[in-house]
């Protein structure tokens, strides 16, 4: 995993340079999220070797992902967070999910192992906010009785760029915390009270391990990657849990997809003795009317295999395999809203 979060770095900033060599007129474009980069790099792998299809993923962020499947100017957007259904209707697309993972709190805090600190839904809140400003705070301490928290500032790192991974823990903040949602909201991009800004899941985890005495959010598999002290969280049930694939699994495991139109589903904040709090899927764009029908299948094509074959590479990259209820869900999509220039349906 080590190898690939590397590469990802270099590709988060010139993602075209590092496939264009095996570009051709075959090939499939996308552009969006960094939070599945790493899976969809994994699976872009294997597709090319087993077909000799490439993909060329631009690894820009959700809000960039959006603008430039609505520009035309990729096969496919790619965003953590989901269109509305007006949305999608205004800009002639579907979503589907792809695979569903964690956002988790990261602490660099001398001497706080991984799973050590407990926070509330409130003080998290209260910490974004910039009410609670000390690590030795009496709210913090009262949660974490025996263990030495010192007499240091917080610092506060978050997105600088529009970010899916920012809208999960955004949403999830304004579900928890009122004066939260009144003054800051949910949103891929908001006006932070406090704090300083990194790009890309992987700009706040540098942040946060440079930064002695921050918190940062990051999807958990970055968390991983750099071995870095992530948080457990109080759950709707009151449980404090730690992130882990059974706790997303668990948060996921409410989620009712069938009653969720054009998969407008949000999984933060989900009940269950074991659900991780700040849970989420991640989503393709692409057009209903495909003006290049080839272009279209091929995506089809690719998405079709990697729910086929692409889930235990999910598993061991730590993201969560759709349930195949669910992928029935999204084919029979494909089938019904995603149309060539005659309205034949290409899947």
């Amino acid at each position: 995993m080590k190898a690939i979060f590397a590469r990802s770095l270099v590709v988060t900033f010139c993602a075209t340079a590092f496939y264009a060599p095996f570009a051709s007129a075959a090939d499939i474009t996308g552009a969006g999220a960094t939070f599945p980069y790493p899976l969809y790099a994994k699976w872009a792998e294997a597709y090319k070797a087993k077909t000799g299809v490439g993909l060329n993923y631009q690894s820009i962020g959700s809000g960039g992902g959006i603008k430039q499947i609505k520009a035309k100017t990729v096969d496919f957007g790619a965003s953590d967070k989901p269109l509305t259904p007006k949305e999608l209707e205004e800009a002639g697309l579907m979503q589907f999910p792809t695979v569903m993972g964690g956002v988790v709190p990261v602490i660099n805090l001398q001497g706080v192992q991984p799973g050590q600190l407990k926070l509330t839904p409130a003080v998290l809140a209260d910490i974004f906010l910039g009410k609670i400003t000390k690590w030795n705070d009496s709210r913090i301490a009262s949660l974490n009785q025996g263990l030495s928290l010192p007499d240091q500032g917080i610092t506060v790192v978050r997105r600088s760029d529009g970010s899916g991974t920012t809208f999960i823990f955004t949403n999830y903040l304004s579900k928890v915390s009122a004066e939260w949602k009144e003054k800051v909201g949910e949103e891929a991009s908001v006006k932070w009270p406090t704090g300083i800004g990194g790009k890309g899941n992987e700009g706040v985890a540098n942040y946060v391990k440079l930064t002695a005495g921050s918190i940062g959010y990051v999807e958990y598999a970055y968390a991983l990657q750099n071995k870095m002290a992530f948080t457990q969280l109080q759950n709707k049930d009151g449980q404090f849990v730690a992130p882990s694939e059974d706790s997303f699994k668990a948060a996921a495991s409410h989620a009712d997809w069938e009653k969720a139109p054009g998969f407008y589903e949000i999984l933060t904040n989900e009940p269950g003795k074991q659900s991780w709090p700040i849970t989420g899927a991640t989503f393709i764009l692409i057009h209903k009317s495909q003006e290049k029908a080839e272009s279209g299948k091929d995506v089809l094509k690719f998405f079709d295999w990697a729910y086929d074959q692409g889930d235990q590479t999910a598993l061991q990259l730590d993201y969560i395999p759709l349930p195949d209820n669910v992928v029935k869900l999204v084919r029979s999509a494909w089938k019904a809203q995603v149309k060539d220039a005659s309205g034949k349906a290409i899947y």
